[in-house]
């Protein structure tokens, strides 16, 4: 029969190793780790939010933008998220009859914005959690900003919103149907204004 002798200080190693593993949750429990603001772009031939049974903002041809805020969010992820949107070429040329062509704003289609954290809902079971959402508090004041990156890049009169914090409905007539997410942490948020309009 053979023996093995460990000495302490490995054993110290060994067993403060099996404790760490036993602590740190699955992969399958751990929360994934994105940091980034969210979009999820709807083309659409109308939409329309309403709130207390009166509708507040509508567009007719255009795009519905459901926007989630990371809490880490900065001005580089709205700026990204609004120069996506405005120029994504999710409509087809009309005059030449080729298919995904032309932006929301060769078009002088409407775009609707309606923030929603729920974007950044995580199941804890089958409980929905939403830590990593930005909080209100911050959250109001950095949508806005948004709006405002939105209305300065395109025409003012075409941005439409929601009324944020509010209970909504959102009542939309998918155009394809199309729909695109958007995420500001992918590795094309620093490219330049040319490789954007490609």
């Amino acid at each position: 029969m053979h023996s093995l002798s460990i000495s302490p200080y490995f054993a110290s190693i060994i067993c403060t190793e099996n404790k760490r593993k036993t602590l740190l949750p699955s992969k399958k429990h751990r929360n994934p780790q994105i940091r980034a603001m969210r979009a999820v772009v709807q083309r659409v031939a109308s939409a329309s939010v309403e709130v207390d049974g009166r509708i507040v903002s509508e567009i007719g041809p255009g795009l519905l933008v459901l926007v989630g805020l990371h809490d880490s969010d900065t001005e580089s992820d709205a700026d990204y998220i609004c120069r996506k949107v405005l120029n994504m070429r999710l409509f087809p040329n009309e005059s030449t009859g080729k298919g995904w062509d032309q932006s929301v704003m060769q078009r002088n289609y409407g775009v609707l914005l309606v923030s929603q954290f729920t974007l950044y809902g995580f199941l804890k079971g089958n409980k929905p959690d939403f830590h990593v959402a930005m909080p209100p508090q911050k959250a109001k004041p950095f949508y806005e900003s948004l709006l405002d990156k939105f209305r300065k890049a395109y025409q003012p009169d075409a941005i439409k919103d929601g009324v944020f914090g509010a209970v909504m409905k959102v009542s939309l007539v998918n155009d394809g149907p199309v729909t695109m997410q958007l995420d500001s942490s992918q590795p094309s948020k620093n490219t330049s204004e040319k490789t954007e309009e490609s």
